[in-house]
């Protein structure tokens, strides 16, 4: 399903598909946490030497920080899948309550004018 976009559910299936197929079997969930924050990581590490004050390394340049965001994405999901979490349902609930929330908040701080 490369290329296209996917609903969260989608995706979830998705990435089942390939544990069963590629992966033999998901980590425990301790080990999927110590992993998602091992690519959290990897991401913040990207972030502080290419937009911080931290300098760059030469090996540090050429990482992708979409790739490192999509590990990210992928041991989320693997959490989700593996605790009975339906992601397109609670990100549909969470983005409703953002938006009744929020819906001025952002739009009357100063801060952010």
């Amino acid at each position: 399903m490369s290329g296209e976009i996917q609903s969260l559910k989608a995706v979830q299936e998705e990435v089942d598909e390939w544990i069963k197929n590629v992966g033999v079997r998901y980590f425990n969930e301790l080990t999927n946490m110590a992993q998602l924050t091992e690519e959290v990581g990897e991401v913040a590490r990207i972030i502080a030497r290419r937009y911080g004050e931290q300098s760059e390394k030469e090996s540090d340049k050429e990482k992708d920080l979409g790739e490192e965001l999509a590990d990210v994405m992928f041991v989320v999901v693997c959490l989700a899948n593996q605790t009975g979490v339906d992601l397109q349902a609670v990100w549909d609930a969470r983005m409703a309550k953002k938006t009744s929330r929020d819906k001025d908040r952002h739009k009357n701080n100063e801060k952010l004018h």
